[in-house]
C-alpha cells in the first residue's frame, strides 16, 4: 500500500458517496486521500473561463473545453477533481460517468479563486495530480499574480516544461494549435 493510501481520509468510494449528495453550491474534490471543496466562481472567472471556452472553439473547433468535467486523476486514479475546464476531443466525454477518464484530455485549466488553498491545490497538488495522470498541458491562470503558467511535457509525475506569462502576453498552448492574447485578462483581476 502506498504512502498517499495509508494517511487517506476515505476510501473514493466514500468520497463520490459524499459528493453525490453535496448541495449544488458545493464541489467536492478528493485529491491525495484529502477532501476539498472549491469555492463558487465569481464572475470575473466565470468570464475568463467563457473567454478560454471562445478562443479554443474559434481555434480548434474540433475540440471542446468542457467546464467542470469530473476527472480521476493522480497516480492510482483515486483522486477526483473537477477542474475549470478539460479540453478533449467534441464527444470524448459522452458515455463516461461523473468522473471521466484523463485518457485523451489535451489540458487541464484552473483559474485561481481567493481562498486560501489556492496555492496548496491549484500551484502544488493539481499540477502533480494532472501530470502524473498523463494530460499534455496543465493552464493555470493565475489572478493573483496576474500570469498564465503553462505547464507541459508530463514525465514522471511532474511537468518538465513550465512557461510563465503576464496578463497582457500572447501564450502558445504547446502542442494545441492555440494561441491566447491575453490582454483582456488584466479587465478580470481585483
Amino acid at each position: 500500500m502506498n504512502a498517499t493510501r495509508e494517511r487517506s481520509q476515505m476510501d473514493v468510494e466514500d468520497f463520490e458517496e459524499i459528493a453525490r449528495h453535496a448541495p449544488e453550491t458545493v464541489t467536492l474534490e478528493f485529491l491525495y486521500g484529502k477532501i476539498g471543496a472549491k469555492p463558487m466562481p465569481d464572475g470575473d472567472h466565470g468570464q475568463i473561463i467563457m473567454w478560454l471556452i471562445r478562443q479554443c472553439i474559434l481555434q480548434r473547433p474540433d475540440l471542446n473545453l468542457f467546464p467542470e468535467q469530473g476527472l480521476k486523476v493522480d497516480t492510482y486514479r483515486n483522486g477526483r477533481v473537477k477542474p475549470d475546464g478539460a479540453l478533449a476531443p467534441e464527444e470524448h466525454f459522452v458515455g463516461q460517468e461523473e468522473y471521466g477518464t484523463p485518457d485523451g484530455v489535451l489540458m487541464t485549466v484552473e483559474i485561481t479563486s481567493w481562498d486560501r488553498d489556492t496555492d496548496r491545490r491549484d500551484r502544488a497538488e493539481k499540477p502533480r495530480a494532472y501530470a502524473e495522470s498523463g494530460i499534455p498541458v496543465y493552464l493555470l491562470v493565475d489572478r493573483e499574480h496576474c500570469t498564465l503558467v503553462v505547464h507541459s511535457g508530463p514525465q514522471r509525475g511532474r511537468y518538465s516544461d513550465v512557461h510563465t506569462a503576464g496578463f497582457g502576453d500572447t501564450v502558445d498552448l504547446p502542442g494545441l494549435g492555440i494561441t491566447l492574447d491575453t490582454e483582456r485578462l488584466k479587465n478580470y483581476v481585483r
